[in-house]
C-alpha cells in the first residue's frame, strides 16, 4: 500500500547526502547544473568551527545551489543555537544535526551516533533551534548504535526529539557501531532495515521520514517512494553523477523547473553542456577566489563514467601538473584523442 506523503514533504523527495569532503560548494554548483530540484546538503560543520573559525569559509555557497541545507555536527544547545542562527542568515534552507557519524574523531566531540544515546539532550538541542529560526530543523539518525537490536530504540528516539519540533527525520538504515568499525566499514557492515524506516513512517504518519543508505538505482528509489517521504543518495550520486540528469524526469515530473537557464536546456541536457558550464564557473572561481581548477574538477571525474574515451578525460582533468592551464584549454586536451 503506498502511503501518501506528508505535507510539505516533497522538498525532500531526492536529495544528495551530506559527504565530508565531497559536498562542498564545487560539488553542489555542479549537481544542481544535473538535478533542479534534488535537495542539496552541505558537508557537516561543527559548531566550533563556526564559532571560533572563518564563517565565510564554511557557509558560503552560491546561490544556484539553491535549496541547499546546512549540517551541523554539535551537541551543546547554546552552541547550536548561535550556528543555526548563522545557517538562516547565510540563506540556508535547512539545518540538520547529525546524529549518525559514527567516526571517533566525532565521538570524541560527543555528537554524531552516539547522541541516540541522549534523546532528551537531542530534544533539548532541536528545540534550542526551533526557537531562534524558522527554517526546518532536521536530524540524520541511524536506526541504533553497537550491538542494539531493537526497534524500539530508535522509536523512542524519534518520538522524544519531535516532541521537540523536528518534523523530519533522515534515517540511514543501519546501526552505527562506534567501537570497531571505521568508518567506512560502518557504511557496509551492519545490515540495512529499510523496514525498520517503513515501519517509523507507519508509527508516525504526520512526519516526514526519508530513507538513506545502499541506494544505488532509479528503480530501488522508487520502491522506498511508495512507503516513505524522500531518499536520500549518497556514494552512488557521487561516483555516478550523470544519475542526477535523470531525476528531476523521474521523481519530480509535476513541478515547474526552478531556474530559466535550466529550461532552456529542458529535455536536451548533454555532458558536454555541463561540462561547458563548470568550465565557465571555474574561470569565475578563479578570478573572484583565486581557486584552482583542480579543486573544483575533482567532483565531476564520474561525468563520463562508461563512456568511450572515459579514462582519458578522467586522467586529464585530475592531473595537477595542469594546474597552471587554463580550465577551457584542459578541456580542450581531455577531448583530443
Amino acid at each position: 500500500m503506498q502511503i501518501p506523503p506528508s505535507v510539505d514533504s516533497q522538498r525532500w523527495r531526492v536529495s544528495v547526502a551530506p559527504m565530508l569532503d565531497w559536498t562542498d560548494r564545487h560539488c553542489r554548483y555542479f549537481h544542481r547544473l544535473l538535478s533542479q530540484h534534488a535537495l542539496l546538503y552541505s558537508e557537516m560543520v561543527t559548531t566550533g568551527a563556526l564559532i571560533h573559525g572563518d564563517v565565510a569559509r564554511h557557509l558560503r555557497f552560491n546561490p544556484e545551489e539553491q535549496p541547499v541545507a546546512l549540517q551541523l555536527g554539535g551537541s551543546d544547545p547554546t552552541d547550536l543555537t548561535q550556528c543555526a542562527r548563522l545557517g538562516a542568515q547565510w540563506g540556508y534552507s535547512e539545518i540538520n544535526l547529525n546524529c549518525g557519524c559514527p567516526s571517533e574523531r566525532v565521538q570524541r566531540g560527543a555528537f554524531g551516533a552516539c547522541l541516540m544515546a541522549e534523546p532528551q539532550l537531542v530534544a533539548d538541542c532541536v528545540k534550542a533551534m526551533v526557537d531562534v529560526v524558522e527554517l526546518p530543523v532536521t536530524v540524520k539518525h541511524r536506526i541504533g548504535i553497537d550491538q542494539v537490536e531493537s526497534y524500539g530504540f530508535v522509536c523512542d528516539f524519534v518520538g522524544a526529539v519531535s516532541q521537540a519540533g523536528c518534523r523530519t527525520f533522515i534515517v540511514h538504515a543501519r546501526n552505527a557501531w562506534l567501537k570497531g568499525l571505521s568508518p567506512k566499514d560502518n557504511r557496509d557492515i551492519p545490515p540495512l532495515r529499510y523496514d525498520w524506516a517503513y515501519r517509523l513512517k507507519r508509527d508516525f504518519p504526520r512526519l516526514t521520514i526519508v530513507i538513506n543508505g545502499g541506494v544505488t538505482s532509479t528503480e530501488q528509489v522508487q520502491t522506498h517512494l511508495a512507503q516513505v517521504d524522500g531518499v536520500m543518495l549518497g556514494r552512488e550520486a557521487y561516483h555516478n553523477p550523470w544519475w542526477l540528469s535523470q531525476w528531476d524526469a523521474a521523481f519530480f515530473a509535476d513541478l515547474p523547473l526552478l531556474r530559466a537557464d535550466a529550461d532552456a536546456n529542458a529535455g536536451k541536457m548533454t555532458r558536454e553542456w555541463v561540462e561547458q558550464q563548470m568550465v565557465d564557473y571555474m574561470m569565475r572561481e578563479q578570478a573572484a577566489h583565486g581557486t584552482t581548477w583542480p579543486s573544483i574538477a575533482r567532483h565531476m571525474l564520474g561525468l563520463r563514467h562508461g563512456l568511450p574515451g572515459s579514462r582519458h578525460w578522467r586522467r586529464i582533468w585530475s592531473d595537477h601538473s595542469l594546474k597552471t592551464m587554463r580550465p577551457d584549454q584542459v578541456m580542450a586536451l581531455a577531448h583530443r584523442q
